[in-house]
Formats: structure tokens, C-alpha cells, sequence
């Protein structure tokens, strides 16, 4: 099984996440969107997959900085936009299992999973 977890070096859950996965004795690989960035082919898999509201993370520091009109009237492609501008806005993390996607981390989940 190829897994492929997305999200941000610094972030707590992150770390709490691939704890996780390296206590469990997991391979996977670490796309650090800071560094990598992200493109748009994967972000439109992910909301045709989970749904923009569930890919964009609006309770997060930089969706809420955002002007309330760029913050209004969201809808996929919007919602894509923002997060190739600002991919600290993507919910952390998101996991991918051999093309199967989880989108944040709870310990209970991903024991289902692996």
C-alpha cells in the first residue's frame, strides 16, 4: 500500500498524525505543502472525492484572515482557488491510501483504516 500524507511540517495535528503512523510502524510519505505547494489536479480529486467543505479548512488562522468577500458565496471552484493561493488553508491532513482519501486525523479513524 502506497500512503502519502499532505499537510504542514509545523502543524499539531500533523505531528500528532504521523506520530501515529510511525508509532504503528507505517511507511508513508510526507508532502510538506510549504515546500512542495500542491496542484490543482489534486485538489479538484479531493472535492470531487470529499467535497470542497470538507477539503478547505475555514477554521483555520488564514481562512479567517481572509476579506469577508473572499470568504463569500464559496462554491468548489472558489474554494479550489483560495487553497492553490494558500495552501494553508487545506485540512491537515489529508491522508491518501493508495488513492483513498481521509481528510484530519483521529486516532479511532485510522485505526479502521490500517
Amino acid at each position: 500500500m502506497t500512503v502519502t500524507i499532505y499537510g504542514i511540517k509545523n502543524c499539531d495535528t500533523m505531528k500528532k498524525a504521523r506520530t501515529w503512523l510511525d508509532a504503528k510502524g507505517i511507511a508513508y510519505r510526507f508532502h510538506d505543502y510549504k515546500a512542495e505547494g500542491i496542484n490543482e489536479a489534486s485538489l479538484k480529486r479531493w472535492v470531487d472525492a470529499l467535497g470542497w467543505e470538507t477539503v478547505l479548512n475555514r477554521a483555520g488562522t488564514t481562512f479567517r484572515a481572509l476579506p469577508d468577500a473572499d470568504k463569500q458565496d464559496l462554491d468548489a471552484k472558489k474554494a479550489i482557488a483560495l487553497m492553490l493561493a494558500q495552501p494553508s488553508m487545506i485540512k491537515r491532513p489529508m491522508l491518501d491510501r493508495d488513492g483513498a482519501l481521509t481528510a484530519g486525523f483521529k486516532p479511532d479513524i485510522y485505526e479502521t483504516l490500517f
